[in-house]
């Protein structure tokens, strides 16, 4: 495999992400969120493992976010006409996402609220 090969793979990589910056409403809001917990994880001074905690819920929504959005593309391009199965695989995909954010904010409210409180 060449240097060159894998590396191009990053830039790949890098290019769905802008894609899905400069598209998606949610993906920017997500980030939002991500900065705020961010500067408020700094300012609460949040113990290693509650930081540990903290990146893998953000990069796991951050990650489901863009997945939820590659199937969504997916979809749109298979079925470009409106069909139910269609809907309810983008349905599902965006369900996934809100789970995933409930089980977050869930998280993140017993993260912060002791050291608030």
């Amino acid at each position: 495999m060449k240097l060159s090969r894998f590396f191009r793979s990053f830039s790949f990589a890098a290019q769905g992400i802008v894609a899905a910056v400069r598209k998606e409403q949610n993906i920017r809001f997500h980030l939002m969120a991500a900065v705020v917990v961010g500067v408020s994880g700094w300012l609460t001074g949040l113990s290693k493992t509650e930081w540990l905690i903290v990146i893998l819920l953000i990069g796991g929504m951050l990650a489901l976010e863009l997945l939820n959005t590659a199937m969504e593309r997916v979809v749109d391009l298979a079925s470009p006409e409106v069909h139910p199965l269609a809907k309810q695989a983008k349905d599902m995909a965006a369900g996934a996402v809100l789970v995933f954010a409930a089980a977050s904010a869930i998280i993140g409210l017993l993260i912060f609220l002791p050291k608030w409180l």
